[in-house]
């Protein structure tokens, strides 16, 4: 028992240490500037339109079925609340007002169709909860300069430990999920990729060969497995920022995987010292507090703990469903599986209705971006069945409504997905148990794949 407690003494100090708010302060100004180009950037490339208008139907997370797009008028005026609050954000101006009303309006919109999420929205979503919850406007913000009786420059060092969780969550469990037969020995989908992209300049024409994908993804592997430990260590910090800006910087010219190398690149400052951005400020000095550390965690503190203990759960919930999740896609969203899985398909259903039976294309429905992601995706299927179902049926009966959908994976020859013979339009779309419906994947590797680097 005296063990433990002095466990707990030293974390509640360390936790309750009040340190330099300059970092915190910081992340919010770049986090602000990023959502805010962000937004500017979706509106300028014509995507607020192409993705929330134009679609005549869209897929719904399960529970979010009730949330619907405004029309054009009305998405406009989210994005431009949007920019505005994320702008709002980055100045600290009315901070708390501003940063609820982002996360809310943020969510919306990733909640109005399944086929946009990207793990980098997920992100964002998680570090707006996160700053939702703390004092991040006591430095360098307009409130500080209109409510000069915010009491300290200083937060409590647990706030920044919150947001280096979350940072290290994603490269982590990036790195658990690249720890695969696929990835370090096929190298898988990774191959793929780079032979696609053969026409860059100078390396262009290594990027044909399996071994410079062989050495690329271990290379991502041990990156994401080990850099949340070296920034953690002051000795190598700095190194390892480096290292992670070239990462990202070359993983966005292979992939242009959009704004999630910037999101990363920025997101990382936080494990800097608290203080950092003090030392390019002239004539700013270091606030350390003028009064002494709480005794006590704040109720947000508690609130922080259950949702650390949340984002670590989340990632292996696909443990308990059977198969694996690259193919089943059971457990896939929100786990941090970056970049481990090329999956394309084609999808056509089969409607039965009295003894008339005819084919249905997911074209008549969807827009090319949304086929492209659905065609993988066994809950998506299943729930473009039920609209089709609901569009056919009849005062005298509902059809039935089964589906031919053939997937490739990493490579591999093409294999059916869905069984061809169960009505979906009877398959109730659930959480759990996992879904017999859903076909074993291929056990075969993939095509043209080497087992062993020195054959």
């Amino acid at each position: 028992m005296i063990r433990v407690s002095r466990i707990w003494e030293a974390i509640r100090e360390a936790g309750l240490k009040p340190v330099d708010g300059a970092s915190l302060a910081a992340f919010r100004i770049l986090f602000g500037v990023m959502m805010t180009a962000g937004v500017i950037r979706f509106a300028a490339l014509g995507w607020i339109d192409r993705f929330f208008v134009k679609p005549e139907f869209m897929f719904k997370y399960w529970g979010f079925g009730w949330v619907e797009p405004l029309g054009p008028s009305g998405m406009i005026a989210v994005f431009t609340l949007m920019g505005l609050s994320a702008l709002m954000v980055a100045i600290g101006f009315y901070y708390r007002f501003a940063i609820v009303l982002f996360l809310s309006l943020f969510s919306y919109v990733e909640l109005l169709d399944v086929s946009n999420y990207l793990n980098h929205y997920y992100l964002v979503s998680l570090l707006g909860c996160i700053l939702v919850f703390l004092p991040a406007n006591q430095v360098w913000s307009v409130d500080a300069l209109l409510f000069p009786n915010v009491p300290d420059k200083t937060v409590q060092a647990w706030m920044l430990w919150w947001l280096r969780f979350q940072m290290g969550c994603v490269y982590f469990f990036a790195g658990v999920a690249k720890f695969s037969e696929d990835w370090l020995i096929h190298a898988q989908p990774l191959h793929i990729w780079l032979r696609s992209r053969v026409e860059l300049p100078v390396i262009g024409s290594l990027l044909q060969y399996w071994e410079v994908a062989f050495l690329m993804s271990w290379t991502g592997f041990l990156f994401d497995l080990t850099i949340v430990f070296w920034l953690l260590w002051g000795r190598s910090r700095p190194l390892a920022y480096a290292v992670l800006v070239v990462f990202h910087a070359f993983t966005n010219v292979f992939f242009a995987i959009g704004m999630f190398p910037i999101i990363m690149i920025v997101g990382a400052t936080i494990f800097f010292d608290p203080d950092w951005p003090r030392r390019f400020v002239r004539g700013s000095k270091p606030e350390i507090g003028n009064s002494p550390a709480s005794r006590r965690f704040p109720k947000r503190a508690i609130f922080a703990v259950v949702f650390c203990a949340v984002q670590i759960l989340i990632p292996w919930r696909n443990l308990v469903f059977p198969g694996n999740v690259l193919w089943t896609e059971q457990a896939m969203r929100w786990s941090w599986k970056v970049m481990v899985r090329e999956k394309n398909g084609d999808v056509m259903y089969r409607v039965k209705q009295g003894e008339r039976e005819f084919e249905v294309s997911p074209r008549r429905y969807l827009s090319a971006d949304q086929e492209r992601e659905f065609s993988g995706q066994p809950d998506m299927i299943l729930q473009l069945a039920h609209h089709i179902a609901d569009v056919h049926t009849s005062e005298r009966d509902r059809p039935e409504v089964r589906v031919d959908a053939w997937a490739s994976w990493n490579g591999r020859t093409r294999a059916r997905l869905v069984d061809p013979t169960v009505d979906l339009a009877r398959i109730e779309d659930k959480v759990w148990p996992p879904a017999a419906w859903i076909l074993v994947a291929p056990k075969s590797p993939p095509l043209g794949s080497k087992k062993r680097f020195w054959q």
